[in-house]
Formats: C-alpha cells, sequence, structure tokens
C-alpha cells in the first residue's frame, strides 16, 4: 500500500490517461516534488498519440512518400518508385520501430521523474478515491488532486459495421492485411484527409465522402482549393455535399457505401472517420459531479478544472482542438493551476498542422476571418516553383500566403500549402506572438536556398501591392 501523505491522501495527484496531456501534467506535478501516479488501461505509454493516432499515423505518411517516391516524381517522372509492390508490412515496419523508440522515451522520462506507471481502467468511486482494475489485481488509491486525460475515440455510428477486414474506422485502418486496390473514405476532416491522401499517393483509388461542401472548413479557402486540385490529381474522387445512408458488405467481399442522394460507391474497404468523441465512459464521472457535453466531452474552465474544483482535464477529452500539441500544454496548464503555481501561457497562437500530402499549416486569421471582421488586409504570396529550394526538393505546387494589415504592417496569419509546411509555419507564429510587421520579414536575410525564404518574397509581393495602390 502506497504511503499515506500528510494531507491524508497516497498522492498528490494522480492523471489518468498517458498521452500528451498526462505526460506532461505528471511530470509538471512531478517537477513541482509532488508524489505522482499515472494510470492507463494500455498496455504501452504514449495514449492514442503514440499508439494509435499521431505517431503511427505521421509515421505512416513518410514511409509512404519515401517507398512511393511520391516527394521525386516531379523529377524523375511519374513512374518513379522506390519499391515497385508495397505492401502494408512495408509501410508499418517503420511505424512499428518508431512507436518502440518513442515508448521507450516515455517510459524514461517517466522514470527519471519519479512518476509511477500504475496499468489498469481507472474509475472514480468518490472525489478522492479512484478503484484500478487490471489483468493482476484490483487496488484502490486516493489523492488530493487529479487529471483525466483519457483522450478521445472514433465515432462509431451503430449503424456501420466495423469488421476490422473491410469496415475500419481510424484507430485500426493500419492494421490493413493488404493494401487495397479502391478506398472510400467517409468523412472529409483532418485525419480522413490525411489518410486518403496517403493511399492515393501509394496508388490506391480513394473516394471521399463528406456533408460539407469542401474539406476542411476552417482552413483558407484558397489553401483547400490548392489542396483539392492536388489530391485529384493524384487520384482522389470528391463527393462532397453528401450524406451516407448505409454501409455493408457484399457477398463477394467487396463493401457498398450507398449515399443519400441515391449513389451507390463501390470498394474493397471503407474508412469511416465522421468526428470523435471522448473516452470518458466507465469513468465514474458522472458520480462525481464532473459536468459532461456533447459526445462525452469533459467541461472545464480556462483553468482546466472541472466542475469538481480539485479534478482537472486536458487533452481531447475535452474536445476542440484536441491536437497532440495542444494537449501537451493544456496538461502543464492543469498541473500548474492544480498546486497553484503561476504558469502564463501568453498569448501565442496556435499553430495548426494537417500532415496531408501535400502537407498544410496556419496559424493567425485568414481572409474569411478578416473579411467578416472588417478589417482592412492585404496578402503576399509565394509559390515553392519560384524558390530554389521548393525545386530542389521537387514541389511544384506548395504556396505560402501572408495576411498582413494594410495599415499597420502587423502580419494576420500565415497560410502554407507544400514540403514542411509544418515546420515552416513557426516563424510566422514568432512573428505573430511578437507583434512583428511585414517590414521584419523585408530586412530579415533567410539562408539561401530554403523554404523559409518563402517569407521574405511573400512579404516582398504583398508590399509592392500596397506601393502600386498608393
Amino acid at each position: 500500500m502506497a504511503k499515506v501523505l500528510s494531507h491524508g491522501f497516497e498522492y498528490d495527484l494522480i492523471v489518468i490517461g498517458c498521452g500528451p496531456a498526462g505526460q506532461r501534467a505528471a511530470i509538471q506535478a512531478a517537477k513541482l516534488r509532488k508524489k505522482v501516479a499515472i494510470i492507463d488501461e494500455r498496455e504501452f505509454v504514449g495514449g492514442v498519440c503514440v499508439n494509435s493516432g499521431t505517431i503511427p499515423s505521421k509515421s505512416f505518411k513518410e514511409a509512404v512518400l519515401f517507398l512511393s517516391g511520391f516527394r521525386q516524381r516531379s523529377v524523375y517522372g511519374a513512374g518513379y518508385r522506390v519499391k515497385a509492390n508495397i505492401e502494408m508490412a512495408d509501410l508499418n515496419y517503420r511505424c512499428h520501430r518508431i512507436m518502440q523508440t518513442e515508448v521507450e522515451v516515455i517510459k524514461n522520462q517517466l522514470a527519471r521523474n519519479h512518476v509511477e506507471v500504475i496499468p489498469g481502467h481507472a474509475k472514480f468511486l468518490d472525489p478522492h478515491t479512484v478503484e484500478i482494475k487490471s489483468l493482476e489485481e484490483e487496488r484502490k488509491l486516493t489523492a488530493d488532486k487529479f487529471v483525466v486525460s483519457v483522450g478521445a475515440k472514433p465515432f462509431r455510428p451503430e449503424n456501420i459495421n466495423f469488421n476490422g477486414t473491410t469496415v475500419f474506422d481510424s484507430d485500426d485502418i493500419l492494421k490493413m492485411k493488404e493494401l487495397p486496390r479502391t478506398m472510400t473514405v467517409v468523412g472529409g476532416g483532418v485525419i480522413g484527409t490525411e489518410y486518403a491522401s496517403m493511399f492515393a499517393a501509394l496508388g490506391v483509388a480513394v473516394t471521399i465522402v463528406d456533408a460539407r461542401k469542401r474539406l476542411l472548413g476552417f482552413i483558407d479557402e484558397e489553401i483547400i482549393e490548392n489542396l483539392q486540385y492536388q489530391m485529384r490529381g493524384i487520384g482522389v474522387t470528391l463527393r462532397l455535399g453528401e450524406e451516407v445512408a448505409k454501409v455493408g458488405e457484399r457477398d463477394d467481399g467487396l463493401v457498398l457505401t450507398e449515399l443519400k442522394s441515391g449513389k451507390v460507391l463501390v470498394s474493397e474497404v471503407v474508412l469511416f472517420s465522421a468526428g470523435r468523441m471522448s473516452a470518458t465512459a466507465n469513468l465514474g464521472l458522472e458520480a462525481v459531479g464532473i459536468e459532461l457535453g456533447e459526445r462525452g466531452k469533459i467541461v472545464v474552465n480556462d483553468d482546466m478544472a472541472t466542475s469538481v474544483p480539485h479534478i482537472f482535464a486536458a487533452g481531447d477529452v475535452i474536445g476542440f482542438p484536441a491536437l497532440a500539441s495542444s494537449s501537451a500544454a493544456q496538461g502543464r496548464l492543469a498541473a500548474c493551476r492544480a498546486f497553484s503555481v503561476e504558469y502564463n501561457p501568453g498569448t501565442v497562437p496556435l499553430p495548426y498542422g494537417i500532415y496531408s500530402i501535400p502537407e498544410i499549416s496556419m496559424v493567425g486569421m485568414n481572409e474569411e476571418e478578416a473579411t467578416k471582421d472588417s478589417i482592412p488586409y492585404e496578402v503576399g504570396v509565394a509559390r515553392y516553383k519560384e524558390i530554389a529550394r521548393g525545386l530542389i526538393l521537387g514541389d511544384e505546387n506548395g504556396m505560402l500566403k501572408i495576411l498582413f494589415h494594410r495599415e499597420t504592417k502587423q502580419v494576420l496569419g500565415v497560410h502554407i500549402i507544400g514540403e514542411s509546411a509544418t515546420e515552416l509555419v513557426h516563424i510566422g507564429q514568432s512573428v505573430i506572438a511578437l507583434k512583428g510587421g511585414l517590414q521584419y520579414l523585408l530586412d530579415a536575410v533567410f539562408n539561401y536556398p530554403t523554404l523559409a525564404e518563402c517569407y521574405k518574397v511573400a512579404a516582398l509581393d504583398g508590399y509592392n501591392k500596397i506601393r502600386a495602390a498608393q
């Protein structure tokens, strides 16, 4: 039995869920010299991020780009491939290697900070007690504070028969035994778009079905038009403004996706990726008075506190934006607030990264938002095909767009599509956070050849537009 601390509990903090939010919360509390335990029902630490979400999907993307030779096709021709016959085992080899390494890194980090890792399913019995059930034992533990960071799982409608062989969700799509020739993706959100583009780059005929009129409605419209153009170019069919009525398997093993409009799509596999729901079932949250929202989301305030003041929540379990990066920041904030430690994240804008092919990233305001708010803005654009580094990398369709205020010249937003977009965006993030203006980008000297040079070219483009209008 754990030693009882001076305040009458066995732990200062128990964290439930070992994803990015849970890890950061536990380690932050340990740095504050608190006695911390982290509970997770998975066999391996890392949560959804490492075991079935972010790390596997992004590793899969890199394997796709390498083995398919996709990045080099503009240089060596559309038929160029590193491996002629690519199999799922080839693609998953890289994923498993990276996942194993990441798990070891996290385990070492937790051990180094003296965070006790406890396997099992946790359930609240009262506001300060959880019951932990594992294959080996059942036990009860008490803590002064809690952070719930159990993440989310794919939404599974009851009328869809998820069988793990022809109908998949985003958590089990990489468990496919063979690479299909045809695929239907239901849902044009982030996950659906990412996987659709990855499989299309491998030569799979992919169809995306989504009720919305365009993909990824929160991304700048011009960037999405570019994405949709490029996705169609690699064989993706977009059925936008369409709703799915039924998904069923035929006697020959193929899957029929019937649309409400009467259209019928036939494919070897279906990836159903129409939203996620918080993994809050069977945690006993209702019993201790924690308020839940739509699809099981935990309701929190700005300090990450739930309706029970000593119980905090962070990460995908609280909903939008549900990014690994934002979850990590929320976990750290929750631990600091739990122990009344001063921590002010500030007003640095959050970057978004879409790991599709091509990659997309954005930070700050987009054109639609600026127009709605009646902000006088101008746009500067740099295209990868005009940048030496873009040509070297073989990306002829990439672009970087800067939004800035016409009068103050302050940078309002940066939007990128193309190679290394999710890395490149952080320059724009820094400029916006530090209230930087167009003049900084005009004056800055960037290494040559680099994609960072896009910022200077885009700034010059924007500046010339303003000068021409004077």
